[in-house]
């Protein structure tokens, strides 16, 4: 968690010379290729009843999670996304079938409070910022369900390292079709400057293979909702980040609104 919360202030600098497809497919295929170095002997799965889990985690996790929050920052601060991303435990939680107490749903109200008031902080309120905050909590969303995924994948009992990079390659299936049919890789040469190669191998590297890895061996460990509990990390470090390297503003309102939502998920955490 500690590394994904870097992982927003990344993307938002690669965004202003990169398309969020191209960043996907670029992103996901060093993972790939680190997983395969790493690992490189073959899954072998138990035919259609596990494989539709690896590609559900592919479009879940991989290409619906990270188009959609790499789509919000276009929009929104990279300080607000990561702050409305945290949400994920919720949705988690929802999707886990299992019985939630009065406490989570208090939570819950008090978090998407805090959203809304992140969402209208800036006097220049646009509808394309409310667009990206929507994009984020729908990222968010998804996430839940590949949390989900992600623990009957466990279940299976192969290394992490296979399972996640089995989940990489069906994510990025899914991250071709829209970059062949929709406009391609359209960056050029000069934009492979020093600081975006470092921000790309970052992401491949540390924020998808290493922390795939984790995230899918502590969700063995511990489950799905308690390991999505840990989220609560990300908007803190994101919202420090960005001051520091996006030089985005934190206003009263933000601030009270970050804490408003960090305030709720450890109520229902709890």
């Amino acid at each position: 968690m500690l590394i994904w919360g870097l992982t927003f202030v990344s993307t938002k600098i690669l965004l202003t010379v990169f398309t969020p497809v191209e960043i996907l497919f670029i992103r996901f295929a060093i993972g790939f290729i680190a997983l395969l170095a790493v690992s490189p002997e073959r899954l072998r799965s138990k035919g259609w009843q596990e494989e539709k889990y690896f590609i559900l985690a592919g479009l879940t996790g991989i290409f619906f999670y990270y188009f959609l929050e790499n789509a919000s920052m276009l929009w929104t601060g990279a300080s607000n996304a990561g702050v409305i991303v945290s949400t994920a435990p919720f949705f988690t939680a929802l999707f886990s079938g299992e019985k939630k107490s009065k406490r989570f749903f208090l939570g819950f109200v008090v978090a998407i409070l805090g959203i809304v008031m992140i969402s209208f902080s800036s006097l220049d309120i646009s509808i394309k910022g409310l667009w990206g905050d929507f994009l984020a909590l729908l990222a968010a969303a998804i996430w839940g369900i590949y949390a989900i995924v992600s623990r009957k994948i466990s279940t299976f009992g192969y290394p992490e390292t296979l399972t996640t990079r089995r989940s990489f390659l069906y994510g990025l299936v899914f991250i071709v079709i829209p970059l062949i049919f929709w406009n391609g890789f359209g960056t050029q040469r000069d934009v492979l400057t020093i600081e975006n190669i470092g921000n790309l191998i970052f992401l491949g590297v540390a924020a998808s293979a290493l922390c795939f890895v984790l995230w899918n061996i502590a969700v063995r460990e511990l489950g799905a909702v308690k390991t999505s509990v840990f989220i609560h990390l990300v908007p803190v470090i994101t919202v420090l980040a960005s001051v520091i390297f996006l030089n985005e503003e934190l206003t009263l309102m933000t601030a009270l609104g970050t804490v408003f939502t960090l305030l709720g998920l450890f109520i229902s955490s709890r």
